[in-house]
């Protein structure tokens, strides 16, 4: 398998720049893999898909303002950090530029030396241990000083930090957003509620390799990255029960979705767990928990366009794709939706 057999034409007119003002007013492409079909719909018609008796477990990941612009403490030379995960107390892995100025002993400050850090260890791939100094908290110095690490392809600047956060985001740690969820409000949720479908939570740690490219020509050969995540005995209980009832457990998003297929039995049932996960899910995988995924659409040669390959089958997601380009839908983090049944 190869990963140009992933690959389609996008004009760059077609990514998604900034947010829609109204969440639920993106589009959504509806697939219908019984019959091969698609439907053109709005985002907020995903009611009209959702039964009683189905739960949809999502992602409560909060990103952080992981973006700091500081400058080297000896000779004021400008240095770019992505915090990419905590290893324990002030310690962090982060992405650096420009890398090679910055050894083992160099230090560098930001926000006029409300935050300081030093570069502990050179790891591997290029990126850095860092012990980080402060007086306060390091959250709250982040969100005065920190941005949003929006991914590559946006260019433009966001306005309000919240439009990359999903409305029910509660634990923080994330480099990325998990966003499918972006469409949802609270209103939404409270018809899905009322409607009979449970909502289940699980929480994964985006990591910026999300938006790696990838290097191997045969897809197999892939080294998938690694993301932390833990799932509440609560909301196992929710997929659980659902599963035992004969409802769908419905993924929003790939991250969710990977979650659920990296703990689940052979029976789809899920346990209370916390662990770090790099499951790669491409055509030939058997999904063992979820039944249905919304999603937004994907880069082209990426993993996540393999996995809802996986569920759907290449030539049908290739097909939604063109029809997708054909109709004009707005693409990857701030872009449309696609819900496959």
């Amino acid at each position: 398998m190869k990963v140009s057999d992933f690959d389609y034409f996008l004009p760059e007119e077609l990514i998604a720049q900034t947010p829609l003002k109204d969440r639920t007013s993106s589009r959504l492409l509806v697939l219908d893999r019984e019959n091969k079909t698609f439907e053109d719909k709005h985002f907020s018609d995903i009611l009209d898909y959702l039964q009683p008796g189905d739960c949809l477990v999502r992602n409560n990941t909060k990103v952080i303002p992981a973006r700091l612009y500081g400058k080297k403490e000896d000779t004021g030379v400008d240095i770019e950090f992505l915090l990419l995960k905590r290893i324990e107390g002030d310690l962090w892995e982060v992405m650096v530029r420009p890398g090679r100025r910055l050894k083992p002993g160099t230090k560098v400050v930001f926000g006029d030396g409300i935050l300081r850090a030093e570069i502990l260890d050179v790891l591997e791939g290029g990126n850095r241990k860092v012990k980080f100094e402060y007086d306060g908290i390091f959250n709250e110095i982040l969100d005065q000083i920190g941005l949003m690490p929006l991914p590559p392809y946006i260019k433009e600047k966001l306005e309000d930090k919240d439009r990359y956060q999903t409305v029910y985001a509660k634990y923080e740690g994330s480099a990325a957003a998990p966003t499918a969820g972006l469409h949802f409000t609270d209103e939404l949720l409270e018809k899905i509620r009322e409607k009979g479908v449970d909502i289940a939570n699980v929480t994964l740690h985006v990591g910026i390799g999300t938006f790696r490219p990838v290097k191997v020509e045969n897809v197999e050969e892939h080294d998938m990255h690694t993301e932390h995540f833990y799932i509440k005995e609560e909301d196992v209980q929710k997929i659980n029960n659902c599963k035992k009832n004969g409802g769908r457990i419905i993924a929003i998003g790939t991250t969710s979705c990977r979650v659920l297929e990296s703990i689940a039995d052979e029976n789809g049932m899920v346990k209370a767990v916390e662990g770090d996960t790099n499951i790669f899910i491409y055509p030939g995988y058997k999904f063992k928990c979820i039944d249905n995924l919304i999603t937004n659409f994907h880069l082209p040669q990426s993993t996540l366009i393999m996995l809802v390959s996986a569920l759907a089958g290449r030539d049908f997601i290739m097909d939604a794709y063109k029809h997708a380009v054909d109709e004009k839908y707005r693409f990857f983090s701030f872009g449309d939706a696609m819900f496959i049944k």
